[in-house]
Parts: C-alpha cells; structure tokens; sequence
C-alpha cells in the first residue's frame, strides 16, 4: 500500500487525488506556483511545497522540481492527474530512477499510445478496426494528397502528437491539403514540438464515444462502460453522459471486446480510456488512447458505482484492480463549468470569484478548486468546475440539471453556465440525436455563440 503521494498537479484534479488519498489512509503532498499559494488543494494537502512562478513552463511542467519535491517529503509515490505531466514519459523515467512508484502505466505504454501514428498501428494489430487513412506519419503534403485520394474527402489532417483539436485540419477537397498540412504542422510544432501529421478519412454525423478500463498490468482488468462526449467545441468536450443515448446495445458490447483487446495487447495497469469514432450506421473506428485519466471520470464514476481515482492508488501500490460488480445503474451528464465569455468568443476570463454558491440536492455532484474570494488564474486551463447530475432516466437527469444549472451561481467573472443551460433545453440535445458538428449545426443562437 502507498503510504505518501505527491499531486503532481493544481486545480480540480488535485482536489480530487487529495480527497481519494485521505479517504485510504494516504499522506498527500501539494505542489504550487507561486499564483496557488493560496488555492484549495494546497490547503487540503497533508503538505505543500512551492515549485515555482505562475507559468507551467516554470512549475507544474518541471520534472526535477517535481521530483526533487517529493523526495524531500519522502513521498513514496507521484500521481500525474490530467494534463501538464500525465502523460510525459520523461517524469516516468525519473520516478523509476528515484524509485517513486508512478501512478499510471509504463513509460512504453505512454510512449506508445501517445504517437497516434504508431497507436492505430498497435490497435490495428490487436484487431481494432481503424479509419481509413495514412497507415503511419505523413512525409509531406504530396503524399497527404495521394493519401487523401484513396480514403476519399473529406479528410482529417492531424497531429502525430497531441490533442485537443490542436494541429487538426478538415479538408474537403484536393485544392486545400497542401495549405491544410502546413497549417496543422505549424499549430502541431508550436503545441507539441512535433510537426509529425497523419491523415484520416472524416466520418460524416460521428458520435465521440469512449470507452473507460482499469488495466491489472498483466492483460487483464475492468471495462467500466462508455461516454457519449459528442457535445464539443472546436474539438474540445463541453458536455458527457452515459449511457449513450445513441449506442446500440450491440455496437457497445463489441466496443468493449475491443477494451479487452487493448488490455491485453498493452498490458495496461491503471486507468485509462480508449477513444471511438462511430458513425451514425454504428460502425466504429479506433481514435487513440489516453494513457491517464480523463476530466470526465466521475461519469464513470457515478453510473458505475466505482471510485477511479482510488482504483489507481491500489493498483500501482499492488493492491490489485478493486472488484466491481458489473452493473451501471441510472443516467450521469457531465458539465464543464469553464471561465470564459461565450458571447465573445469564449474569451477566457480569469479574475476574482466574489460569490460561488454551488447548486445542492439529491443527484447532484461538484468536483472544484473554488470558493468564494478565490482568483482564476490566467496561467492556466480555463474548466473551474464540473457539475455532475445523476437520475434514474436521461429525461429526470435532464430536467435536474436544469435546475442545479439554474441554481449554479458564479459572481464576478464570465463562465459557460449560460451556453450549458440552453443546450439542456434545446430540442436535439433533449432527444439525444446530437452528433459531434451539433454546436455548429443545432442553430443561429448556439452556432454563432463563440464566433462573435
């Protein structure tokens, strides 16, 4: 059993690892810049060490100051969260040299997974059906176009490395792939250091679904059941549900078969989500595979009665993977609380919270790093909450958020609660019949929002 971890992140997220720690009977330590000194994780935290000045780049993306901080509070074990380090081999490598147990799996899984090139060559092996498109990095636009011609258009332009829509292109046809590669591997080199691009054919009316496991390190593990993230902005998630009110009961199982697959082919330990693109004929397509966990757990987490968080905790301490007795019960949503400004252009909008009052009642969760008096940060991701609502039907889960959305109250900056509340309202979300191109599509007055 681990005995002292140290967070390696800020945020929700950390408020999140913390509480999961306490709740084993595990010390937790805090790492902040200089803008958290005083944030929530750092008062929750056992201990807290100061790692640097505001920007990532000088603090939470630093592997010595990371390193260095849990062995000077002889912690035991590093647990990544999401973003910044989550998935950097680099810090994985310097846990096994300072014998730190990393929470997450092996340096070669991250390493694997993280090349989407040589991932869809490793899942195309494991027998996962793949897109078509280029079977691995692309040498330049003329090939992208030789490429594109035998996937047929449109096609999707992205990054080898990476994510979040960053070095991604939509080319509809032949005159647009030369100006398309250049633009992605531009965007892709700044965000990634890597210029690296692949090619896909696009699925036209797509459903983003996901599929969650807990990997035991030997092939073995847990296949927790699917998210539907297909509310997206510019490719990033706004909103998550399960179950799909898409998915057919067959095309889910076959999914999961996949999940097993992958277990198998990777040995994966811990936690970890494989990513599909399904077309509005069911068929599916493998996408990647994030090798950490993902924001949208506690979906999982509450249809599926499973704590992932400590799921990953006693599995790198060699407790095993925790049972889990197989049945989802009820309907979960997920809402991304972001500080922005959607009427311009989601413009982010850090600044000082002067009251947060957080809707309560039955179903209703927060994960948050806020409270009244607390300062947003401009260094960072934008998300400030998640409000999670569970029910027993997709109809009562949306007729709560509703009314949690309607009693959420953030005062003194701009935040995304608006947008979440007419979209719980519009007529093709309330059916379910939403795709990933719904924001663009469903109507002048979400359409244009995020344009001005």
């Amino acid at each position: 059993m681990l005995r002292r971890c140290l967070v390696a992140n800020r945020g929700e997220i950390a408020v999140r690892i913390i509480r999961a720690c306490r709740e084993l009977g595990i010390e937790s330590v805090a790492v902040y810049s200089t803008a958290d000194k005083d944030a929530m994780h750092v008062r929750l935290a056992d201990r807290a060490v100061q790692i640097g000045p505001p920007a990532a780049a000088d603090s939470y993306l630093r592997v010595d100051q990371l390193v260095s901080a849990a062995l000077t509070t002889d912690c035991d074990s590093i647990h990544p969260g999401y973003g910044f380090l989550a998935e950097s081999t680099e810090l994985v490598k310097a846990c096994a040299e300072h014998d730190l147990v990393w929470i997450g799996p092996s340096a070669a899984v991250i390493e694997t997974m993280g090349d989407k090139a040589v991932a869809k060559d490793t899942m195309r092996n494991a027998g996962l059906p793949l897109v078509p498109g280029s079977a691995g990095r692309l040498s330049g636009p003329e090939e992208a176009a030789i490429v594109a011609e035998a996937a047929g258009y449109p096609v999707l332009l992205k990054a080898a490395a990476g994510g979040g829509g960053k070095g991604m292109r939509l080319v509809h046809g032949p005159d647009e792939v030369r100006d398309g590669f250049l633009a992605a591997s531009t965007e892709a080199e700044a965000a990634f250091g890597d210029a690296g691009m692949y090619l896909e054919k696009a699925v036209i009316n797509a459903h983003h679904i996901e599929i969650q496991v807990m990997g035991d390190g030997e092939g073995g593990g847990l296949i927790l059941g699917e998210r539907e993230c297909s509310i997206q902005r510019r490719h990033q998630k706004l909103i998550e549900e399960s179950p799909s009110p898409f998915l057919a009961a067959a095309t889910l199982e076959t999914m999961k078969a996949a999940g097993v697959a992958a277990l198998k082919a990777l040995k994966y330990s811990g936690a970890g989500t494989i990513e599909f693109l399904v077309g509005e004929d069911q068929s599916f397509y493998f996408m990647e595979m994030n090798t950490r966990l993902q924001v949208e757990h506690p979906v999982t987490e509450q249809v599926a009665g499973y704590d992932l968080v400590q799921a990953q905790l006693l599995v790198a301490g060699g407790e095993g993977v925790p049972p889990w007795d197989g049945e989802t019960r009820g309907h979960v949503i997920e809402f991304r609380i972001n500080a922005e400004d959607p009427m311009h252009g989601f413009r982010p909008a850090p600044g000082r919270i002067e009251k947060f009052r957080p809707p309560l009642g039955p179903g209703i969760r927060i994960d948050t790093f806020v409270e009244d008096g607390a300062t947003v940060p401009p260094f960072y991701d934008s998300m400030i909450a998640k409000l999670i609502v569970t029910a027993p039907t997709r109809e009562a889960a949306l007729n709560r958020a509703a009314r949690a959305l309607d009693e959420f109250v953030i005062e003194g900056i701009p935040t995304t609660i608006p947008l979440l509340r007419e979209i719980v309202d519009e007529p093709t979300f309330r059916a379910g019949r939403y795709t990933t191109t719904y924001i663009d599509e469903v109507g002048p007055s979400l359409a244009t929002l995020g344009e001005a």
